[in-house]
């Protein structure tokens, strides 16, 4: 009997993010340089969601709506937030470990230099994400909307989208190990060398084709 071949391209390792009991968290509690374990925060409206340095174990945000939010030099752990509706987050150089967003709606995404492990987005849209020189690690969109995703100089293995609209990305000198771009809907690329080590299928290789040539100096036309 023939051996199934198994697949080249490896798909992201996600942890389940499992809350237990919580306690009640309040909006005085969401200030910069928190530390903050165990906490459920539902149905908040802020004018900024500031954790700026804040250490954030094991909650979950449930309805909270922001203008803004200041996660500079955050840390996220075992954390999920259900609902986000935030236009404006800053968040560099933050380190992120098993994060789930579900239903979330984010505008300006200000991640670079960020560090991601099991980081999970579900049913988001999301408008503008810089994600410059930030190491990817297990990191998924599914059934989201990104405008516009930029990886310039950004590390990234085990990378997957699925049944997502990716309108723009930008490749630029990235460097990429099993990135699955097969389920996206992909739109326009800026730096496609930086896409080596990414995987596509052919329907896609079919759309990208004149950029390929566009890129290599190419001519295409008929005879």
């Amino acid at each position: 009997m023939a051996k199934t071949a198994r697949p080249s391209t490896h798909p992201p390792h996600l942890d389940p993010v499992v809350h237990r009991a919580l306690g009640a968290g309040s909006s005085d509690l969401l200030v910069a340089d928190a530390d903050l374990h165990g906490l459920s925060f539902d149905d908040l409206a802020l004018p900024e969601l500031a954790l700026g340095g804040a250490s954030v174990d094991g909650c979950r945000f449930a309805g909270v709506a922001a203008r803004e939010a200041d996660w500079r030099s955050t840390r996220l752990r075992e954390t999920t937030f259900d609902r986000l509706d935030v236009p404006v987050v800053r968040a560099p150089r933050g380190v992120w470990r098993d994060v789930l967003f579900s239903g979330a709606r984010l505008g300006s995404v200000e991640a670079y230099e960020t560090d991601w492990h099991s980081v999970h987005f579900v049913g988001c849209k999301l408008s503008f994400v810089n994600l410059r020189g930030a190491e990817l690690l297990d990191v998924a969109f599914t059934d989201c909307v990104v405008e516009e995703l930029d990886l310039l100089s950004t590390t990234a293995r085990r990378v997957a989208f699925r049944g997502t609209r990716l309108g723009r990305l930008n490749a630029q000198q990235a460097r990429l190990e099993h990135v699955d771009l097969r389920g996206c809907e992909l739109e326009a690329v800026d730096g496609l060398d930086g896409l080596r080590g990414a995987t596509i299928s052919p329907a896609q290789l079919d759309l990208l084709a004149p950029l390929f040539a566009q890129d290599k100096g190419l001519k295409v036309e008929e005879r």
